[in-house]
């Protein structure tokens, strides 16, 4: 099968586009990236293509038999409106016209990544666009799989990672919120797997599920599982919600934009994903954390 990966250059497609190769498909790599200065794997294609551009994305993907979307914008979940960084214009804009470009080349076949605890009626405006997003792909009349992951951590992660980087210099790791914050943290290698059995899996057409580890863990547990295994000891100072919502408040117009009220928010949902129907239909093994951490 000839896969087109749709942000296949950022955390979740580095790992979906070797899972698909090694599962024996031919993969086409859609990014704005430059392949010469931020490489794909060498045994996948590669095309310009960027989601926001609708009428830039048909001709890529003619002769393709899927797409996969694992777009992402840069520094997400901090937005940044002037740039047009935004879960609307990315996320569920991208995914539309992706979908809209995919049915009009004739691709049969589109997996989506939502998120755990997408909603009509979400709290977050996060979660409601990518319940619309979800919505737009059902739509769509192509048949689908849509995975909603939860938390996800792996190699290139700006989260879990951000934690270990703290240990190198402080003695202390700083942690927003009281660390209590429940989530079954989703190795992206597992994603990747799930994703390339889904392309080949019958009983996966036109159906949601939704993906996490195999473990319940609470923020403090992740992060001290995650020292562990880089063989060090530091102490999780938490630092209060409503404290870093004032910081954020004025970091956000920072250069860079590095922190913003709503990241906070982000940061302390508890996407606990239920995965009795993924395991009951796709059989393959999750990743302890503990397990994950010791492969990189």
């Amino acid at each position: 099968m000839k896969v087109c990966v749709a942000g296949g250059t950022g955390l979740l497609g580095r790992a979906i586009v070797p899972a698909l190769l090694d599962a024996g498909h031919e993969v086409v790599v859609l990014s704005r990236s430059n392949p010469a200065t931020d490489p794909v794997d060498p045994r996948a294609g590669w095309v310009h293509g960027d989601v926001t551009d609708p009428g830039g994305l048909v001709e890529p993907l003619r002769g393709m038999d899927a797409v996969v979307d694992a777009v992402q914008f840069p520094k997400s979940p901090v937005e940044n409106p002037r740039k047009g960084l935004t879960f609307e214009r990315i996320d569920l804009g991208g995914t539309k016209n992706l979908v809209d470009a995919a049915k009009a080349a004739g691709v049969p076949r589109f997996v989506g990544l939502s998120g755990a605890g997408a909603a009509e009626d979400a709290r977050y405006h996060w979660l409601r666009f990518k319940w619309q997003e979800e919505r737009h792909i059902q739509g769509s009349g192509l048949t689908y799989t849509i995975f909603r992951p939860s938390w996800i951590y792996g190699p290139r992660d700006v989260s879990l990672n951000r934690f270990l980087g703290f240990a190198k210099f402080l003695p202390f790791i700083p942690v927003i919120g009281d660390g209590k914050t429940r989530l079954n943290p989703l190795f992206v290698g597992d994603l990747g797997r799930h994703v390339a059995a889904a392309l080949s899996l019958s009983s996966a057409e036109n159906r949601l599920f939704e993906i996490g580890g195999p473990e319940v863990l609470t923020m403090d547990e992740i992060i001290r599982t995650a020292l562990a295994a880089r063989g060090k000891k530091r102490f999780l100072l938490h630092q209060p919600a409503w404290l870093m919502k004032m910081v954020a408040s004025v970091a956000q117009f920072a250069p860079g934009r590095p922190l913003t009220p709503d990241a906070i928010d982000f940061i302390l949902m508890d996407p606990i994903s239920d995965t009795a129907g993924l395991t009951a239909t796709f059989g393959l093994p999750l990743t302890p954390l503990a397990e994950a951490l010791r492969t990189y």
